[in-house]
This record gives structure tokens, sequence and C-alpha cells, in this order.
């Protein structure tokens, strides 16, 4: 532990970043210092040109600093959404890779990491990727350790898969520079259930009301996991039903009981909300999302797609378009 100096972390902000996020770091900072009576954490915002910031909320937020003014951070968290890009990617991503040089850790909360990574900071180092991201980062960063961990600190990379995690990530760095009985007391403070390390996996929606898929019976849970382990190439319910050890009707059963679906609508279910991830957070065009999800063309990918969300894909992404942030990419929607 280090309880000798404080340590100065700053927080990269993009337009359209994820406010909670920032809240969810900075808070259990605070009270880690006011606990402790001493400033063992200072922050600074940081944009990349020192101009104000608004959030997803709607919430302006003006930096302490720019990008370049950074060289005495020991830390620095990108925190932004998944299609955030630098306005000036060479410099500001040289540096970002500066600060490494000179031995500040670098990280990324939520859709963070598309930004560090576009820079190159995360090749051959793990990253927290949430749920929600999985499909698109994967598309994008096909050669990147993509965990489905809440938390990954791998050597001076931190990273946080969501605003709940990043909250974790702040309880790590409390306790490796205070102590467990000071993180212990500011996990208290929030009433923050559960203290979550290294290693665990975040929670996913199962599409089925009051259910999340560590709530699965264990061979529900196994025949998900098939599934989502065959998105690009489905297999047949039969199948399925075999490699876990029961008769197609069973699993059908079973299924509707715990889920309120068929297997077969379960599983096309899955695929959608993979569908979706690409169509909202990738620059993947239909037919390649369409092959990403099994499908041979994007006109029976649409018509699944409308039955599971009452809308045709090139309208979602249409609309999803037009709440951009500046400095945005539009994503096409040929």
């Amino acid at each position: 532990m280090n309880r000798n100096k404080d340590t100065l972390i700053g927080f990269l902000i993009f337009p359209g970043f994820p406010m909670a996020c920032l809240t969810s770091m900075i808070e259990p900072l605070r009270a880690a210092n006011e606990i402790a009576g001493k400033d063992a954490f200072r922050w600074k915002l940081v944009s990349e040109a020192g101009n104000r910031v608004e959030a997803s909320a709607k919430v302006g937020f003006d930096p302490d600093v720019s990008l370049e003014d950074c060289a005495d951070l020991h830390q620095l968290f990108l925190l932004s959404g998944p299609a955030s890009r630098f306005a000036n990617p060479t410099v500001s991503e040289g540096t970002l890779r500066r600060l490494v040089r000179h031995g500040a850790s670098v990280g990324a909360i939520s859709g963070g990491i598309f930004p560090l990574a576009r820079s190159g900071l995360l090749t051959g180092y793990a990253t927290s990727v949430h749920w929600c991201y999985e499909a698109a980062f994967k598309a994008e960063f096909p050669d990147l350790d993509a965990t489905e961990d809440v938390i990954t600190i791998d050597r001076n990379r931190l990273t946080a898969s969501g605003a709940a995690a990043a909250f974790d990530l702040s309880l790590n760095l409390i306790e490796n520079t205070l102590g467990a009985d000071i993180a212990t007391e500011v996990a208290c403070w929030f009433q923050h259930p559960l203290v979550r390390g290294e290693g665990v996996t975040q929670r996913r929606p199962t599409f089925a009301a009051e259910s999340t898929q560590d709530m699965l019976p264990p061979l529900i849970a196994e025949a998900v996991q098939i599934f989502s382990d065959h998105i690009e190439d489905p297999l047949n319910i039969a199948d399925v039903a075999d490699a876990v050890g029961v008769s197609v009707r069973q699993l059908e059963r079973m299924f509707q009981k715990t889920t309120g679906n068929t297997p077969l609508g379960y599983y096309k279910s899955l695929r959608m909300h993979k569908a979706r991830q690409l169509l909202l957070y990738s620059k993947e065009n239909m037919i390649q999302i369409a092959l990403a999800v099994g499908y041979s063309s994007s006109a029976v990918l649409a018509k699944n797609y409308q039955d599971v969300f009452g809308i045709h894909p090139r309208e979602d992404r249409k609309k999803v378009n037009m709440f951009r942030v500046r400095d945005n990419t539009i994503v096409p929607s040929a």
C-alpha cells in the first residue's frame, strides 16, 4: 500500500460521457479522504482541449485542464460513449502514450475503452467490456483481450465495465492506498452491498422478467451459454437439448417456466440483442451485422429485428444517429 503520498487522478471526459461513471469514481475517493482525515486522493477533470463538455444527461462540466496539461497525473481514466473519438487523435493519443512512458497508469470506464483501444494502449492488455458493448468492441478490436469481468486490472491498465463497476474500481484504489478497513467503511457509507474485486463476472439480463443470468437453474444456464457461444453459427434446438442431456420437449417446458419464452424464441432474442449492439455501437453495415448473428441476408435480419424490437433496424440506427453528440461519427445505415 502507498500510504506516504497522495494520488492525483485525471478523468478525461468526452462529449456524451455517462455522468454516473464519473460520480461513481469520485464520491468513494472523496469519502475515503474524509474518513482518513487527509487528502490521499486528488482529482482533476480533463477534456481534450480544456473546453466545456456536456454529459449524456445534458449536464455541462467545466474541466480543470486540457489533456496536454496533465503531465503531473498518476492515473488517467477515459469516460465516453463507444462512438467517441479524439478531435486531434495524432496529438492526443501521443499525449496518452507520453503519460504512460512517464509512469502514469491509464484506464477507462464503460464506453471509454473504445477511444483507449483506438489509441493502441490496450494492445497486449486485458480489458473489461460492458456486456451491451461486447459485440461492437469485438467487431472493431478482434485481437484485444476483452473480458466479461466487472473490473480488470492488468498491470497499469485499469478498466471498469460500468458505473457500479467504477465504484468497485475506486474501492480497489482505496484499499491499495489506505487499507481494507477504510475501503469497507466507504462501501458501508454508500450502502454498497458487495465489494467486488477482480474476477467477478458481470450480471446479464436474461430477457425475461425479474431474472438475470446468474439466477437461472444450472441446466437452463448451460443452454443459454451454448446459445451465447453460437451466435454467428446457430445450432438447432435439438442439438442444444442433446448437449444438456434432456429432450427437446423437456427443454421447452423448462425454458417456458424459467424465462416465459421458448428456447427458439429466447435464442432469437439473444441474437437480436447482439445485432442491436452492433447496430448502435459499431460501423458494421446491415449485411455484416446479419452475418455476425447467423443470418444469410439483411432481409431476414430485419424481419426478426422488427419482431423483437418493433422497429426496422435501419430506422433504429437512424434514430440513434439523430442523438449522437458533436465529434461523434455518424454510423452508416446501409
